[in-house]
């Protein structure tokens, strides 16, 4: 590590598929599919399955950039890093700023979605009466409750974290894979030709975007081998691999599911009516005990996925902090000797991620928010990257290269985040769109902005749509902190590791 000018103080102990685990945790098909399935079935019906291998195509360009970017700078902070050895000071800085509230916003909204699976479960197998309705209290104290037990086992350190992602990665690989065999077999309703059914609505092109936002929020995250590969053993090598790694596992995972469950509607009409996730179809089609083993993994699927990115979003704070580039940075990037974890940090995140539940709408809501700040944070890195190689990065050779294709691949990258990145703003400024996501049974569809959303109490931050409102206050704070404050704090001197490409990393 002292060839990046950082002491190693993090403990290298993550192999390769511990890497890949954590990041396919992050992705964690069965989380993504579980929140946002209904939206897709209403919108397009059986085609929200090819919205699935259109984004996966679209992020492994981002992917491939990530991957080679991990192998000449495997340092914890990800796009902050990357952007930091390939572009300006203030331009980093406010990429690894939009990046770091992404992260934070994710980790609140898988945390919200965790009682949607968790809540019904405990009611089937115990008779309980807890409230199910979308952002009533007991969804908000199950959530908080998660937020403080990921936060426990994150402090405790990475090695305990890869375990139980290791173990609960081939639980939700075997567990979803099961389930769609034995619906696309036993329980065939539909069969294969209601992937080209859109059921009582219209395809069109704008309903197809709209179907699309299941998978746009399922298919991120991958970059988390990066993010981790401090703690990895031969991170140049082995974190491209866990990369890619992820991202086709989890087409394949997902691909796998999303068929078995669209196979197995009992009727698509009433599906689209009813705003049926896969909870609903395997209640439908399984006897209960089945139902609730579902629910089982799931739950326990979903807990492993908020474990993975809170603890990415933890190194990615730490890694901002040790160049002195946040407020508090010093209690932030302290190492504990002892747990060989970034404590502050993991205390940080978890306050900021707790912020969206001071008014608790409801996981939808705020996952429509992480994923644009995500998009955009990804856009702004592969901007930084597109710059650099037009100056002739890479120069030094790494174990992961695209070679030619690296301009190809980067304009691609750009080019499919751009309009993702457009999409997710519209999106969240129709009015129809708005109408599925606050309250899919309602009429109503006369209404722009956030008010909707997320009543904040005053009249014209109503009327601003959500995205627009998230990304320019994250961006106006960070300015204010910015160009007031941390444009003038010392920064860590930037040792360029292409002249040290041969050195072994501690």
């Amino acid at each position: 590590m002292m060839a990046f000018g950082y002491q190693q103080e993090l403990n290298r102990e993550l192999s390769t598929f511990s890497s890949f685990a954590v990041a396919f945790s992050y992705i964690s098909p069965s989380t993504g599919i579980f929140t946002l399935f209904y939206l897709g079935l209403v919108a397009v019906g059986g085609y929200l399955f090819w919205a699935w291998p259109v984004v996966v195509l679209g992020q492994m360009f981002v992917a491939l950039n990530f991957a080679e970017l991990s192998s000449h700078f495997p340092i914890a902070g990800s796009v902050f890093q990357w952007t930091k050895y390939l572009s300006g000071r203030t331009y980093s800085w406010f990429t690894g700023w939009i990046y770091l509230f992404a992260g934070v916003i994710t980790v609140a909204a898988v945390v919200a979605t965790l009682p949607i699976a968790l809540l019904p479960m405990l009611n089937n197998m115990f008779g309980w009466h807890f409230n199910v309705t979308l952002g009533s209290t007991d969804q908000l104290v199950a959530a908080m409750v998660t937020l403080v037990l990921i936060t426990i086992l994150n402090i405790y350190g990475v090695k305990l974290v890869s375990i139980i992602n290791n173990t609960g990665v081939i639980f939700e690989i075997l567990g979803m894979v099961v389930f769609a065999l034995i619906m696309a077999i036993v329980h065939n309703n539909q069969g294969i030709g209601v992937l080209f059914d859109s059921g009582d609505v219209k395809l069109t092109g704008s309903a197809f975007l709209v179907g699309m936002f299941m998978s746009l929020f399922v298919v991120y995250g991958f970059d988390t081998a990066g993010t981790l590969a401090e703690e990895t053993k031969n991170p140049r090598a082995e974190s491209p691999k866990a990369i890619l790694g992820s991202i086709a596992g989890a087409f394949v995972i997902g691909a796998i599911f999303l068929v078995g469950t669209l196979m197995a509607i009992p009727n698509l009409s009433e599906a689209q009516t009813g705003f049926f996730g896969p909870q609903a179809i395997i209640e439908a089609v399984f006897a209960s005990w089945a139902a609730n083993l579902y629910l089982l993994v799931v739950t326990l699927a979903i807990f492993v996925c908020c474990l993975s990115i809170m603890t990415s979003t933890v190194r990615l704070m730490f890694g901002m902090a040790r160049d002195n580039q946040l407020p508090f940075s010093k209690p932030l990037s302290k190492v504990n000797p002892r747990l060989h974890t970034p404590i502050g940090a993991c205390i940080g995140v978890a306050v900021l991620s707790a912020i969206p539940f001071l008014q608790f709408t409801g996981a939808t809501v705020i996952a429509v928010a992480a994923t644009a700040m995500i998009y955009l944070s990804y856009f702004l890195g592969n901007l930084a990257v597109m710059r650099a190689r037009s100056k002739g990065w890479p120069k030094a050779d790494a174990p992961f290269k695209l070679g030619a294709w690296g301009k190809p691949v980067n304009v691609l990258a750009l080019l499919w985040g751009g309009a993702m990145l457009f999409n997710l703003l519209w999106w969240t400024s129709d009015p129809a769109s708005l109408r599925i996501l606050t309250n899919p049974k309602a009429t109503q569809t006369d209404y722009f902005g956030t008010g909707p959303l997320v009543d904040f109490h005053i009249g014209f931050l109503n009327s601003i749509p959500l995205m627009e409102l998230i990304i320019g206050a994250v961006l106006i704070v960070g300015a204010i902190y910015y160009f007031t404050v941390g444009k003038s704090k010392e920064f860590a001197a930037i040792t360029m590791p292409e002249e040290l490409v041969e050195m072994p990393l501690a």
